[in-house]
């Protein structure tokens, strides 16, 4: 799934959207590529002489990874929103810098009607970047 893809299905929008590719799709597992590039605002700041990914934004992009996922199934997904409701287990294995491309591994534990368990991996090159377990949300779009 293209970009053009991914955002029918996710409400973020640049500077926010951190999915640029779906490269699988299954009923109960995703397979999501971030790639990123010095250009990314966060960088001017976080830190300009060594510039590190934030891991919330890591971990953000997983959780759109997971929403993605979780939307795709949903018929009336313009209605909805995905909501990180819990974090456990974030581990962060190694920094990540301009250039790198991650690739964001989420697997769905459990599903709900109104909520989804969802574990997974970030990569880069093959090595673990980070790791996590979080809880999406459903919510009604008002």
């Amino acid at each position: 799934m293209d970009i053009e893809g991914i955002r029918e299905i996710l409400p973020h929008r640049y500077p926010f959207l951190l999915v640029d590719r779906i490269e699988e799709l299954e009923p109960t597992r995703i397979v999501g590529i971030k790639n990123v590039t010095v250009n990314e605002p966060f960088f001017s700041g976080h830190f300009p002489e060594y510039p590190v990914m934030p891991g919330v934004l890591i971990i953000e992009a997983m959780a759109q990874v997971a929403g993605v996922l979780v939307l795709s199934q949903i018929e009336n997904r313009k209605n909805k929103l995905v909501l990180l409701a819990t974090i456990e287990a974030a581990k962060f294995r190694r920094p990540v810098r301009p250039g790198d491309q991650l690739r964001i591994e989420m697997k769905l534990e459990r599903q709900k009607a109104t909520a989804a368990k969802m574990s997974g991996t970030a990569m880069i090159d093959g090595v673990l970047a980070a790791e996590a377990t979080m809880m999406c949300a459903l919510a009604e779009r008002k």
